[in-house]
């Protein structure tokens, strides 16, 4: 399976904690002891991609945020706040079935939802999540990046200082994900990931660049 970071030379195989594919099922792969990335690899449909493009015509940041079950009131609230609203269906029909299939996965009526607009990276730092697990996905723009375990130096992680080390000790070895995939990543509140969350961040936009982001957290 070819790499989702296209500088990485062919053939890639995937590192031991790293699920990649192109079929759904690829997604409760996140249960595995092993595993702290799920990757659903896809090609985000037209009408999603024009509709998700459309919400970036506009100059500001945004934020949209939901805590409660993905239901209709979810599509009602998100269609009634994007900014492009006449362009919305596709694009809110996307993140209801997503939000959806992660609270079956994780068995909870409760889902965190965020939505955003970004004109800069959101958290630029290599760094692991303070939680459970996260869902991101991204429509418009690069995606997130992280590294195989075998390219950290985990004493680097936490606020810089002075003495701290680098956290990435083979630069050649950074993935990025592609609009449209979705994915699954673990942090260290996930019971017997303590030490091993997986180890991402935003990626760097140029000036005039828009990134739209969604993220899910089962709650």
């Amino acid at each position: 399976m070819p790499s989702p970071h296209s500088a990485q030379p062919l053939p890639w195989v995937p590192p031991q904690h790293a699920a990649l594919d192109t079929d759904i099922s690829v997604l409760p792969r996140i249960f595995e002891e092993q595993i702290s990335i799920a990757i659903m690899q896809r090609a985000l449909p037209a009408d999603v991609a024009i509709s998700a493009n459309a919400q970036c015509q506009t100059s500001r940041d945004w934020h949209y945020a939901w805590l409660g079950s993905p239901t209709a009131d979810l599509k009602d609230d998100l269609r009634r706040k994007l900014p492009e609203r006449s362009a919305g269906d596709a694009l809110v029909e996307d993140v209801s079935t997503i939000a959806e299939a992660i609270a079956f996965l994780f068995d909870t009526d409760t889902v965190g939802i965020r939505l955003r607009l970004l004109t800069a990276a959101m958290c630029p730092r290599f760094h692991c999540d303070n939680l459970p697990v996260r869902l991101v996905t991204t429509y418009v723009g690069p995606g997130s990046e992280w590294l195989p375990e075998s390219a950290i130096n985990r004493a680097g992680l936490g606020a810089p200082t002075p003495d701290r080390p680098e956290i990435i000790n083979d630069p050649t070895a950074i993935q990025r994900m592609r609009a449209g995939d979705i994915a699954l990543i673990k942090g260290s509140g996930w019971v017997g990931c303590e030490e091993h969350g997986l180890v991402h961040r935003s990626p760097s936009l140029h000036d005039g660049q828009k990134r739209l982001l969604l993220t899910i957290d089962p709650a």
